[in-house]
């Protein structure tokens, strides 16, 4: 497996364009794989897509990464968006698309449903790779409701254009197994994501697929100082029994030895990201590297 390790930055805020420049380059320097942005619509984060268009024009060569809201978007507008940035930043463009963090006051932000997400994502998914075949699409639904729509340019990357999706539920893994081309969980620990992991190749061998094993990685978020009270509680809103640093290490050596225990069982794809803003990025980065770059094959 070629493992790979790119930083996200969650919801913590960006520095200002010039920092944000910097963070880039560094992260380019110092060999982290990409750079990924999440959308949160409520949080202290830019747009990703337009941040991301910024961070291909600066560097050349880092991988752009995103956990993107699917449910609400119009799929062609969506299509369009994702293939101009693709073909704009050299083909470097990576997705994962995702349903929505189910609390206030996001989930009111996004304008869908909690109910209605999960189908809308099933719905369009399968259509967006219909769109970027560069054919003419006809389509008629929930997400939807369009004939002889033809969009161009085309993504560069090898067509169409792949995408992930994460969650642990039982319909994300069904979903991803049944749709998608790779799965990126995140707040799980290694048996548990191996147990998944699992799940979704036998839903992807129902629907008369293969995941490539190359295709699975962890979302991890990681603290130097002991978790707090609120994190922690938030971590175990819905893990009872889970210790919260089995999910959120503390400290880079618990970090490597997390992604280590992740490589063990078939994961090789990994985004770290700090859960507090760091002091200095380059520092942060500089320290992260060392604990982590070189599990890089």
């Amino acid at each position: 497996m070629k493992v790979r390790v790119g930083v996200g930055l969650g919801a913590i805020s960006l520095p200002d364009h010039q920092g944000f420049a910097r963070l880039v380059d560094d992260l380019d320097e110092l060999g982290f794989d990409s750079l990924w942005l999440p959308e949160i619509l409520t949080a202290q984060t830019v747009d990703p897509l337009t941040a991301l268009a910024f961070a291909a024009a600066h560097n050349p060569r880092l991988k752009l990464g995103t956990t993107l809201l699917l449910p609400g978007r119009n799929p062609v507008r969506t299509a369009k968006e994702l293939a101009t940035l693709d073909v704009l930043s050299g083909g470097r463009l990576l997705i994962t698309f995702v349903p929505g963090i189910p609390r206030r006051p996001e989930s009111a932000a996004l304008g869908v449903p909690a109910a209605e997400r999960g189908r809308q994502m099933d719905e369009a998914l399968p259509l967006l790779r219909r769109l970027w075949s560069g054919e003419l699409v006809s389509h008629h639904g929930e997400v939807g409701d369009f004939d002889d729509v033809c969009v161009s340019p085309t993504p560069q990357q090898q067509h169409p254009l792949e995408f992930w999706t994460g969650g642990m539920g039982m319909a994300a893994l069904r979903r991803c197994g049944t749709f998608a081309d790779g799965w990126l969980p995140a707040a799980c620990t290694p048996d548990e994501a191996a147990e998944a992991k699992e799940m979704v190749e036998g839903f992807a061998d129902e629907a008369g697929r293969v995941i490539s094993s190359e295709h699975f990685g962890v979302s991890i978020g990681y603290s130097h100082r002991p978790l707090t009270a609120k994190v922690s509680q938030a971590l175990g809103a819905g893990r009872r029994g889970v210790d919260p640093t089995a999910v959120v290490p503390v400290g880079i050596d618990a970090l490597r030895d997390l992604l280590e225990r992740f490589v063990s069982v078939g994961f090789s794809k990994f985004v770290v990201r700090p859960i507090d803003t760091p002091h200095s990025w380059r520092a942060e980065l500089e320290l992260l590297a060392g604990g982590v770059i070189d599990l890089q094959t």
